[in-house]
């Protein structure tokens, strides 16, 4: 089974791309949801969380709430690696626990792993190949604020703390551009798929 990691900056299309390779076969295991679960339901996750960053990140439930810790996370890059730190093993294990069940049921020949921090975090050693989906600055910014869940301010702060796009496609096996029609990046990404099989 190929390990394949799958990132891109925010707004780039990667996961319109994801969706695309699961249709066609994948496993895809969705790095960013997975990692909501953990911070929600996983006690220790938020124990560690609370005790890194103070009371601030909780909401009236008493619970973590999850725009006043990206407010803090996303101040800078020593909070953001702060973050990263206590969740980074968690995502870890539970990727390679999933890789192990996928591999028992040996139904799937790709396992996709889709993930904003693939080579920030050093992951793109455990992959067979990495794929990175790119875009214009002005089309990304376009994209995440339309989507109504950043304003300027936040994607600026946050693409500020992701590697250049330059650099991810220096080191990637694959780069899928996406600067043009929703059938354009379906025919690119097929292509860069079709590698695989």
């Amino acid at each position: 089974m190929l390990k394949i990691g799958l990132t891109g900056g925010i707004g780039s299309g990667k996961s319109f791309i994801s969706e695309l390779f699961g249709k066609w076969g994948s496993y895809v295991f969705d790095a960013d949801k997975k990692s909501k679960e953990i911070l929600f339901n996983n006690e220790t996750t938020q124990n560690e969380i609370i005790a890194e960053f103070g009371t601030d990140v909780l909401g009236l439930n008493k619970k973590i709430d999850n725009q006043k810790l990206a407010n803090i996370a996303f101040q800078n890059e020593d909070y953001q690696l702060r973050l990263n730190a206590i969740m980074h093993p968690y995502i870890f294990k539970e990727i390679d626990d999933t890789i192990s069940l996928v591999l028992k049921e040996k139904k799937f020949e790709i396992f996709l792993v889709d993930a904003a921090l693939i080579y920030e975090t050093g992951f793109d050693i455990h992959m067979d190949y990495v794929v990175v989906v790119t875009s214009r600055l002005k089309f990304r910014t376009e994209r995440a604020l339309s989507s109504g869940k950043l304003n300027r301010d936040d994607f600026l702060r946050r693409e500020a703390l992701q590697w250049p796009d330059q650099d991810k496609i220096n080191m990637a096996d694959f780069v899928i551009h996406n600067n043009g029609t929703k059938s354009e990046l379906e025919l690119e990404a097929k292509k860069v798929f079709d590698n695989f099989q």
